[in-house]
């Protein structure tokens, strides 16, 4: 990007720079947590491997949850902060290594995320048909990584669909799949979305929990809503819903899930209408098919007084054109730091990164990356207030503080090849996905390729030499 715009956030050389690997809720979490603190002047990098900011909620978070999306209102006023940049478009490990990043800050904090899928590892897994929840959901949200072909192809004549698991990304992908072609149409998702979505002819979505409604980990708000789908109805076997004259779950909110489920108990499938079945006590043992998907073989499970999950033997054959999986996220190791390949999260104490068990100066880690795939949105920022409390005391502590000549962190990424995208260049990005959404007339359409976002980003540069005087 230009040199017009690589103005460091700060200029005095007592400023604590920090770096933030992460511009997702957490890092952002992390940045307003700094900013906002007078004990220690900072000034914050937030790095970004993607062109644009705000990570799960922007690829993560279903188009359809358009109050929900508007996060990145609120986000987005950090990003505007003096003493905040963000850098898009620059990858940890490619670009710059995690040694040199250390060396032009004083600090950094770690909240990359936990983007991989897990697997179910049964037989027939990887055959054409069956996908993760995360790969389906970054392409319906148009993140630039997608594998457009691959999802589409799963998506072309599908009539039945299972998903695995029973969590709120498990609904989100049911309730996308049976949302008809009106209500998806004022989202924000591409265009080519919108026609894959609107000509796969899904009749049924199974909906698959190896344990019981007490134990299923959905949210009260993302049941509920199935409820008001204008092309489906939600179906639940009323064998598997403990009934009025039993005691309900001690925790509040499973009891307000199954007040939920008795009310779905009732339902039956409608002439016209597609069907989410949600089915609980069902473990798949295995995905069927030669060429592609056409069922999952399931065993009905009985859960144990420790909460396992226990099969009973019985077996069934559910027929299905797809299969998703939706059983949680993992992290990803970044080159250089130490990744615990149990919980797949980075080892830490009160966000301090540990390595070999010690305290690793500078080092700090914040949202799924230090706890785990749990929690929501609004969790994050909790955390990174927990790891901003851990770094300040480290500098009252003389652990940690401003070293070295004054440096340039664009500067520097800029002069090995590197392309990063500033706030201005993202604000282009932002007005050229409102203008693309106005031609359609919704409020924005997501850009998904990478090309075209950076072409899009550098259209601010474009602006700003056409503007500036002749001779300047």
């Amino acid at each position: 990007m230009s040199d017009a715009e690589e103005t460091a956030t700060t200029s005095a050389p007592r400023r604590l720079r920090v770096a933030v690997v992460g511009a997702g809720p957490a890092g952002i979490y992390a940045a307003e947590a700094l900013t906002r603190q007078d004990a220690v002047p900072v000034a914050v990098d937030l790095i970004d491997r993607l062109p644009t900011p705000f990570g799960l909620v922007r690829h993560g978070i279903a188009p359809d949850h358009l109050r929900m999306r508007a996060l990145r209102d609120t986000l987005h006023g950090v990003l505007d902060h003096e003493h905040v940049r963000f850098v898009g478009n620059v990858e940890i490990g490619t670009d710059l290594s995690l040694e040199e990043l250390r060396r032009h800050v004083d600090a950094v904090i770690y909240t990359y995320g936990a983007s991989r899928d897990r697997a179910l590892s049964i037989d027939g897994e990887d055959l054409p048909g069956s996908i993760a929840a995360t790969d389906l959901v970054g392409w319906y949200c148009g993140h630039p990584d997608a594998d457009r072909e691959r999802i589409e192809a799963a998506l072309e004549g599908v009539r039945h669909a299972i998903v695995i698991g029973v969590g709120n990304v498990a609904l989100d992908v049911a309730r996308v799949l049976v949302r008809t072609p009106e209500e998806l149409d004022p989202t924000d998702m591409p265009q080519h979305v919108l026609d894959a979505l609107a000509a796969a002819p899904v009749e049924s979505v199974t909906v698959l929990g190896r344990r019981g409604p007490a134990q299923a980990s959905f949210t009260t708000k993302e049941l509920d809503e199935l409820g008001d789908l204008a092309g489906a109805t939600v179906l639940v076997d009323p064998a598997d819903v403990p009934g009025e004259d039993e005691p309900p779950p001690a925790d509040r909110l499973k009891a307000r899930n199954v007040k939920v489920l008795r009310g779905y108990a009732p339902n039956t499938a409608e002439p016209g209408r597609a069907t989410i079945t949600l089915q609980f006590f069902a473990r798949p043992v295995r995905i069927l098919g030669e060429d592609r998907v056409t069922g999952v073989e399931v065993e009905r499970t009985a859960v144990d007084a420790d909460g396992r999950a226990v099969g009973t033997g019985e077996l069934t054959t559910l027929p299905a054109d797809l299969v998703v999986r939706s059983v949680g996220y993992r992290g990803l190791p970044l080159p250089g730091l130490p990744l615990d390949t149990a919980s797949n999260t980075v080892p830490n104490e009160a966000g301090r990164v540990l390595r070999d068990g010690a305290p690793s100066s500078g080092e700090y880690v914040a949202g799924w990356i230090k706890r785990g795939p749990t929690g929501v949105v609004g969790t994050n920022k909790h955390d990174a207030r927990e790891t901003v409390a851990t770094l300040l005391g480290d500098v009252e502590a003389g652990v940690i503080g401003p070293h070295g000549d004054e440096d340039d962190l664009v500067r520097t990424l800029r002069a090995r090849g590197a392309d990063p995208v500033l706030l201005p260049n993202w604000k282009a990005i932002d007005a050229a996905e409102t203008a693309l959404g106005a031609t359609r007339g919704r409020q924005r359409t997501t850009i998904h390729d990478r090309d075209d976002l950076l072409a899009a980003a550098r259209a601010a540069e474009i602006e700003a030499e056409a503007e500036a005087p002749a001779g300047g």
